[in-house]
């Protein structure tokens, strides 16, 4: 009994010693990811601002180009790479409402650049303030300020001209990070009432293991973990209402998110 006790208490002492060094490393990390994240950035900064010279939606396509160019390589340097699936859920010529779960800040350099084509993503206000970095926010982004009802609507307009020029528009229907334990936040109306009225299906996408990378619990935390992004075929809008498309992404994105969530444990 004595033994058992004392094998008990060696192995979560060795548990516990284990944790720490874990939350140790992955706070040395995150400041690597940090340093890593505005020195390539600032490299890139320059060839991105070209694309204000191009009309805007070829201006789009390049800009695209380069932020994916950009965050490929600095994924990898932070060991996280990428794989990303079902990129033939998107027709040539189409432009679609891209709908996203959201776990954690990695996923915001994520969402766009890894879409075929000029997009742009509804974006915080707030970060248009950020020297330098703002220049380069405002261009792939529509800003809100959620406090606002003015800029609300203001935005809303915003995004449906940019789906009528043949650009995609991304969108997080959770609103905020999930820090809940459910796979997904209820989702907000926005991008359904958007697809609606702009005629634009929607095509969902699920982003799998930023939740192990960053923590949503934990702050200035980042841990090398492969990370997925899936592409769902796309969800027809015609002869539906906003409400029932809603119902219908949650439900394919909660049961992929839990599915691929599912096989990693």
């Amino acid at each position: 009994m004595q033994k058992t006790v004392r094998h008990f208490k060696t192995k979560k002492n060795s548990s516990g010693a284990e944790n720490i060094a874990v939350d140790i490393f992955a706070r040395i990390w995150a400041f690597w990811g940090m340093v890593s994240f505005v020195v390539t950035f600032l490299i890139i900064f320059i060839p991105s601002m070209l694309s204000y010279f191009f009309p805007e939606k070829r201006g789009q396509d390049y800009f695209i180009w380069v932020s994916r160019c950009w965050v490929s390589i600095w994924l990898r340097m932070i060991g996280c790479p990428l794989t990303v699936k079902g990129l033939e859920s998107f027709k040539p010529g189409e432009t679609y409402v891209i709908v996203y779960n959201h776990n954690a800040l990695l996923d915001v350099p994520l969402s766009a650049p890894f879409v075929p084509g000029g997009n742009k993503t509804i974006a915080k206000a707030s970060f248009a303030k950020v020297p330098i970095f703002s220049f380069f926010y405002k261009r792939g982004s529509v800003l809100i300020d959620r406090k606002s009802n003015a800029s609300r609507i203001k935005s809303f307009e915003e995004m449906n001209r940019v789906l009528q020029k043949g650009m995609h528009m991304c969108i997080y229907p959770e609103g905020t990070r999930n820090r809940t334990a459910e796979p997904l936040k209820a989702f907000h109306d926005g991008a359904f009432k958007l697809a609606v009225e702009a005629k634009k299906d929607i095509i969902p996408c699920v982003i799998v293991g930023t939740q192990k990378a960053m923590p949503i619990h934990k702050k200035f935390y980042l841990l090398p973990t492969r990370l997925y992004m899936y592409f769902l075929p796309a969800v027809t809008i015609e002869n539906e209402s906003a409400q029932s498309i809603k119902e219908t992404v949650f439900e394919l994105m909660k049961n992929k998110f839990v599915s691929e969530t599912g096989k990693e444990a």
